[in-house]
This record gives C-alpha cells, sequence and structure tokens, in this order.
C-alpha cells in the first residue's frame, strides 16, 4: 500500500500542480466543450482547495506566521472567487470568458508564488512554525473528501468572499 503523504504543505502543492496542468489543457484548447468542462473543472477544484485552506490550513498559521502574508492571501482567496463564481455563471459563448479564466490563471500564480516558491514563503514560514503538518494535512484531506462528495453530487455552492462584500 502506498504511504499517504499527510504534509499539509505537500498536499496543497500537489493541489497547485494540478490547477496548474488544467490551465495549461485550457490555454492549448479551442473547443468550447473543452473549455467550458476544463473551466468547471479549474473552479471546483479552486474552491475546494480555498475551502480546505481557510477552515484549517490559515486558522492553524494564525499567530505563527506573518500576518501579512496570511492577510494576503485571504484576499487574494477572494479576488479568485470573484472570477469563479463569475466563470462558473457564464460559459464558452460569454464574450468575456476566455480572459476571466486568463486573468484567473495569472492571479493563482501569484499566489502559489508566495505559498511556496519565493523567499521565506508561507510554506516555508510553516514548517518551520510549531504547527502539527501531518496532523493539519489529515484534516485538511477529510474535508477535501467531503467536499468532493458534494461537488460530484450537485455540485459546491457559488464561492463565499471572507474579506469582500461581492
Amino acid at each position: 500500500m502506498k504511504q499517504i503523504d499527510l504534509d499539509a504543505t505537500h498536499i496543497l502543492a500537489a493541489d497547485h500542480r494540478t490547477v496548474e496542468g488544467l490551465f495549461e489543457e485550457f490555454e492549448k484548447t479551442s473547443s468550447s466543450d473543452r473549455k467550458a468542462k476544463l473551466a468547471k473543472q479549474i473552479c471546483t477544484e479552486l474552491k475546494i482547495h480555498a475551502q480546505i485552506e481557510e477552515e484549517v490550513f490559515y486558522p492553524a498559521l494564525k499567530g505563527k506566521i506573518d500576518d501579512d502574508l496570511l492577510k494576503e492571501a485571504w484576499v487574494e482567496h477572494d479576488g479568485a472567487k470573484v472570477l469563479i463564481n463569475e466563470i462558473e455563471a457564464s460559459g464558452p459563448e460569454d464574450e468575456f470568458f476566455d480572459a476571466k479564466v486568463t486573468v484567473l490563471s495569472e492571479e493563482i500564480k501569484h499566489h502559489v508564488k508566495e505559498e511556496e516558491k519565493q523567499q521565506d514563503n508561507m510554506f516555508q514560514q510553516a514548517r518551520a512554525a510549531d504547527v502539527d503538518l501531518e496532523a493539519l494535512g489529515q484534516a485538511m484531506l477529510a474535508r477535501k473528501d467531503e467536499l468532493k462528495v458534494q461537488a460530484e453530487n450537485g455540485g459546491l455552492p457559488p464561492a463565499e468572499l471572507a474579506t469582500m462584500r461581492g
């Protein structure tokens, strides 16, 4: 049996790779049907990812890592959620559909950089802090499974904003 990696930062990084791959596929395809499917998949993945970060990961880091970095991450999530809700409420026939997906992709790239790529990023700070990343990872995977089931059985509701008024 394959050992499951429970490190919260590894789980989140794997989500980032998944979404990056979907964005790349979206950019390469010209089929409207395929674009619609990929956009839906991207939005679902990001909604689940944001939710597990906001419910489990970010609260566990509060007071243990750079506060500004954490606040920016929350606001970045809300910026992405506005686009996610717009994309989900439209389709490839919408004049701005592709542009919205592209801008979402750029926002996510920036967010990923702050979480895992730049100097002194959030994941490095989390690893250096007194945080049980395996316990967090376990909680995140459990919540992720619940959200996936919800997504498959009727879909997730529109993304809720935490720091902005929609």
